[in-house]
């Protein structure tokens, strides 16, 4: 199978999971050595940097092994099962019940311990999720994880940061399946905006209780969609 060149979004997951295909499809034997960092960035049409970060998750799934001066060398065809790849698998709606318990908290903290800096990227990432109600459905689902992360990341904990970052491939891959699915922008291309825009009035005014409960409703309402399915 050749490797062809990648579509844009999101590279590191594409490369890696077409990198992790040649491997487990036989193109390189365990005990193979990969090509270079730049001849896999030419032939996949990435960056250098997206190629190393691939080289790390396949590393971490146990398909790969880096050797100080030797290059990157083939140690199994048959990824071990890592959170990540259990995620992967995982029923979405099963991975919401988990993003529920982590966001709705998440926000909460937020509205505790949100910055000036914080607030200046809710409000970015609030506006970039109206401009992105312009674009199409993936433009749009990458905006709003956007804001999703915004508010994580204002909560000042790492490991909450850590699960979230987790999440979002899968995250990205089955809202858009969502949105497309069920026609969600037919009608209103900014759908879910009122909602969104509420939590972070909610961060901003530091009332973690309206923070979690406007996170708590968005995510249920999804929910009960993906239940409806």
């Amino acid at each position: 199978m050749p490797l062809g060149a990648l579509r844009p979004s999101p590279l590191v997951e594409q490369a890696t999971e077409h990198l992790r295909e040649q491997i487990t499809g036989g193109e390189w034997a365990v005990g193979a050595k990969l090509p270079g960092e730049t001849a896999l960035a030419k032939t996949l049409g990435v960056g250098r940097s997206t190629v190393r970060e691939a080289l790390r998750a396949l590393a971490g799934a146990g398909l790969v092994q880096a050797r100080q001066g030797s290059g990157v060398f083939v140690i199994a065809t048959k990824p071990k099962e890592d959170w990540s790849t259990r995620l992967r698998q995982a029923v979405i709606t099963d991975v919401y019940e988990v993003r529920m318990l982590v966001e709705v908290e998440a926000a909460r903290l937020a509205a505790q311990r949100r910055t000036e800096e914080d607030i200046v990227a809710l409000h970015e990432a609030l506006a970039g999720r109206r401009a992105a109600a312009n674009a199409g459905n993936a433009e749009f689902v990458e905006a709003d994880i956007a804001l999703h992360e915004a508010v994580v990341a204002s909560a000042h904990n790492p490991v909450l940061t850590g699960l979230f970052t987790e999440f979002v491939p899968v995250l990205q891959r089955r809202l858009l399946d969502l949105v497309e699915l069920l026609g969600l922008r037919s009608d209103n291309p900014n759908h879910g905006d009122e909602g969104h825009a509420v939590l972070v009035n909610a961060v901003v005014q530091g009332d973690a209780e309206a923070a979690g409960r406007a996170l708590r409703d968005e995510l249920e309402q999804t929910l009960a969609q993906l239940h409806s399915l």
